[in-house]
């Protein structure tokens, strides 16, 4: 099965040699097209994928929508498989993407999504740790009584998806949503009886160092969605956050991690009052 590898970017310069060098090096997989879509900005990303001789198109920032842009793209491909990627993963692995894929041309799943690990002693260090652990698993329908809301978790900063299933679904159904374009699909992909695989083995290093504002804002956006579609709070949404809170105290007291342990009550609460705030003020 051949494959297009879907990745926006905006202001990308300190990332797109490393990530398009690192993509080109990897092993036993065909990939078809590189499909850069590139938000204008102010530095020399666009210079950079010329020198790379990549295939890209450029967008205005008003066009812009991270399900909107993904979806556009994916129904102008005419590959087997769809990857989705975000510009500031890191490859290191040149295995990475058959382990992604494989399970897919095996048909023993219909999309899949990679491990993400953390670089940095943060608190994104522990979140990483409880949604990308060691063992792969595969999640469907029969998982929701036990997995929740965590059965509909899947990061398009990594994952992929057969296109003819993504096509079949309608995507994105031409919503232009904030934030969590990945849950939306695989909540449609196991409400409709796929398979959705986490591959352990299929390995990125995805690391942020959020200020509290900007957890805030992100938190904010994602209470607009979670309201924009209330079918994914029957699936215990508060509880899923009570617990990840006390999986990241718990390991920060492990590890003696005084930088996470003096951030966790402030990063929590943005997280807590974002969501909140996001839920009460979407119209």
């Amino acid at each position: 099965m051949n494959i297009d590898i879907i990745c926006p970017l905006y202001n990308a310069e300190k990332y797109i040699k490393k990530l398009d060098d690192s993509i080109k090096k990897q092993k036993k997989v065909d990939i078809n097209k590189i499909r850069y879509i590139l938000t204008r900005g102010k530095d020399n990303t666009e210079q950079i994928l010329k020198e790379q001789n990549a295939i890209y198109k450029v967008i205005e920032p008003q066009e812009f929508s991270h399900s909107l842009t993904r979806e556009k793209e994916a129904f102008e491909s005419d590959a087997d498989i769809l990857v989705f990627i975000t510009q500031d993963i890191i490859i290191k692995d040149e295995m990475w993407l058959y382990h992604l894929v494989k399970d897919i041309e095996n048909e023993k799943c219909d999309a899949a999504y990679s491990r993400q690990l953390c670089d940095n002693n943060s608190i994104e260090k522990y979140t990483r740790e409880l949604n990308y652990p060691k063992e792969s698993f595969y999640k469907t329908k029969k998982d929701i009584d036990k997995l929740q809301l965590k059965t509909f978790f899947f990061s398009d900063a990594a994952s992929a998806i057969k296109r003819d299933t993504f096509i079949k679904l309608n995507g994105y159904d031409g919503k232009k949503l904030p934030i969590n374009e990945d849950m939306y699909i695989a909540y449609k992909l196991i409400m409709n009886g796929y398979t959705i695989k986490y591959c352990a083995d299929s390995k990125v290093i995805h690391s942020h160092e959020f200020t509290f504002k900007q957890q805030y804002d992100r938190y904010y956006i994602t209470g607009k969605f979670f309201k924009q579609n209330d079918y994914l709070n029957e699936y215990k949404v508060n509880d899923s956050g009570f617990s990840m809170a006390k999986y990241i105290l718990k390991r920060a007291i492990q590890e003696k991690n005084l930088n996470a342990i003096i951030r966790f009550l402030p990063n929590m609460s943005a997280r807590l009052i974002g969501m909140k705030v996001g839920k009460i003020t979407y119209k």
